[in-house]
């Protein structure tokens, strides 16, 4: 009840005004509260999965002093294929439980045992790879979570964080549905491992890297029995028969292909969505996060929304901290709620949060229910001749040769650099208005080629006043792989390509054909006085494999414009409130 002189309007105000500093606090900087465990002691072993092969697991438990906590605790456990515990080329041991970049300090702080295995074909342990996240490793996970339950320092209750390949450990681990795992926090991972990999049905970059010399796996420290190292040893020589991770992916060229080295058709067994109902039944609860300038994000709000998650945006690149956010305070905030039975507030707070480039300047965090960008209204920009404009123009077509030469000495870009110079650009006039972005844009590009098939690869770009030019998101297809199909998951409305073989339709010779492009989910602010910028090429540097994909002569390429071909990007405008 309002107290006298406080009319129902003021109380409303009050409270809205409640609501948005709460929202405010729950997003910016904080300083980490006094946590009760200020040490921890460390244990290393040897634990045999179901089919005898022994991974090794490091085991931190919170302590104060040399005093180790005597009470159960709920375990964290991170799944690694980087090695758990190494020694570095100064000779200092680095240990993944100690890094805080996912909160792990910060939870044994808290009062969580933390637990980092090395996978097997791994670090210290013993076995070979079959494939990349394969069910082998995603049982060995549901193993080692239920050993980890059963330990006498433990209540029971496990949780799993991970990024980039830790996520997919985390997710492939959830995937069997281990009775002890209560929660699993998780970043940059896929949903459909086949568009991750061969998005458009080309590969670029995401786990098409060389494997790492064996030497690599020798820098990890034994466990503790192996004072002499003679088990390490004994397990890196079992790395030798890893499979090519490389080789697995390049060798499955459509979504239905048989592997030659795994003899199945692997994209369907290291897929999360065909899991996705033992994730939902087992009652693992999830939490989703990814940045904007990094090309899983897609996936990762595909996978919140199909799995019902919460769901983290940031700013920044692969597996960066989320700039301006308490980050590990909600990590450690989330697993108090969902293993703990906290009664800190998290049940209350939306589902979503993330950061919004709307004011073009400092940027902010929002928060809400539904994904970014449902809300969003698409508006159409058309290509014409060298330029991108609100209306169609008149017929015609420009024609480019595929350039080759766009590699760069980036191992790992993470987000392309402009490609203006090798192929097709086209500019807007000077925005009167600055445009808010947020979603998913879908080009459209109607295109003819010299060769049965091509590779179409598609950006956004903002260029300012200055002409300094920013990748606001991009696309890839192969011409051949161009027909839509219904997606067996919720697509949030995007175009799905099956990427299946029979599906597959190469050009005829005089053929056009229009290539409906699912680009990259963004939050930009595109200030008045900018330009919008379109590209399309016919490679791009993530392409580690371009030595053999080159041909001679390079294929040309023409895209058309005009009104019947309907060449065009669809932006997706941000409503007031964003989601």
């Amino acid at each position: 009840m309002a107290r006298p002189g406080l009319t129902l309007n003021r109380l409303a105000a009050l409270l809205a005004m409640a609501a948005a500093l709460f929202a405010i606090m729950a997003v910016a900087p904080a300083t980490a509260a006094a946590q009760p465990y200020t040490d921890y002691a460390r244990e290393s072993l040897y634990v045999p999965v179901r089919d005898g092969t022994r991974l090794a697991v490091n085991v931190y438990r919170p302590g104060n002093g040399d005093q180790v906590a005597t009470e159960r605790l709920p375990v964290i456990f991170v799944f690694t294929p980087y090695r758990a515990r190494i020694r570095n080329a100064e000779g200092e041991v680095v240990e993944t439980a100690l890094q805080d970049s996912l909160g792990l300090r910060s939870l044994l702080r808290a009062g969580y045992v933390v637990a980092v295995a090395d996978i097997r074909g791994k670090g210290a342990s013993f076995g070979a790879r079959r494939g990349f996240q394969d069910r082998t490793e995603a049982m060995d996970g549901h193993d080692l979570v239920q050993w980890l339950a059963a330990q006498p320092y433990s209540t029971g209750d496990v949780g799993m964080v991970g990024c980039s390949y830790l996520g997919g450990t985390t997710m492939h681990t959830a995937s069997t549905a281990p009775p002890a795992l209560r929660a699993i926090f998780t970043g940059a991972t896929d949903w459909d491992k086949y568009a991750f990999v061969r998005r458009g049905g080309i590969t670029a970059q995401f786990n098409t890297r060389p494997d790492e010399p064996l030497s690599d796996d020798l820098a990890s420290v034994p466990v503790d029995d192996d004072a002499d190292g003679a088990m390490l040893r004994a397990a890196v020589a079992e790395h030798a028969a890893n499979t090519s991770m490389a080789g697995l992916w390049y060798g499955m060229p459509y979504r239905d292909s048989v592997s030659p080295l795994t003899g199945n058709a692997f994209w369907d067994e290291v897929a999360i969505w065909q899991y996705a109902d033992a994730i939902r039944d087992a009652g693992i609860a999830t939490y989703f996060w990814g940045n904007w300038n990094d090309e899983p994000t897609s996936d990762v709000i595909l996978a919140a929304e199909n799995l019902g998650s919460r769901l983290l945006v940031g700013p920044g690149s692969h597996c960066e901290t989320p700039r301006d956010f308490a980050f590990t305070q909600e990590i450690v905030r989330y697993f108090d709620h969902e293993l703990k039975g906290a009664d800190n507030g998290f049940a209350q707070q939306p589902r979503v949060t993330w950061w919004s480039d709307e004011t073009g300047e400092a940027g902010h965090y929002e928060r809400g229910d539904s994904w970014p960008g449902a809300r969003s209204q698409a508006s159409a920009w058309y290509l014409g001749d060298g330029a991108l404009a609100a209306r169609p123009p008149v017929a015609g077509a420009r024609t480019f040769a595929v350039d080759y030469d766009v590699a760069n000495d980036a191992y790992f870009a993470f987000w392309p650099s402009p490609l203006d110079a090798h192929g097709l650009v086209y500019d807007s006039p000077p925005l009167d208005v600055g445009m808010d972005l947020l979603g998913f844009p879908t080009a459209h590009v109607t295109i003819a080629a010299d060769r049965p098939d091509v590779d179409v690869f598609v950006y956004l770009e903002a260029v300012d006043a200055a002409g300094a030019v920013e990748v606001v998101s991009f696309g890839r297809l192969k011409a051949s792989q161009r027909a839509i199909s219904p997606a067996p998951w919720d697509n949030l409305g995007l175009p799905w390509h099956s990427g299946r073989e029979a599906d597959a339709a190469p050009l005829a010779a005089g053929q056009s054909a229009t290539l409906v492009v699912p680009m990259l989910a963004t939050s930009y602010h595109v200030p008045a006085g900018s330009r919008l910028r379109f590209v399309v090429t016919g490679a791009d540097p993530r392409q580690r494999n371009l030595a053999d994909l080159r041909q001679d002569p390079a294929p040309r390429i023409t895209v058309a414009h005009g009104w019947e071909y309907g060449s065009r990007i669809e932006l997706p405008l941000a409503r007031e409130g964003g989601e």
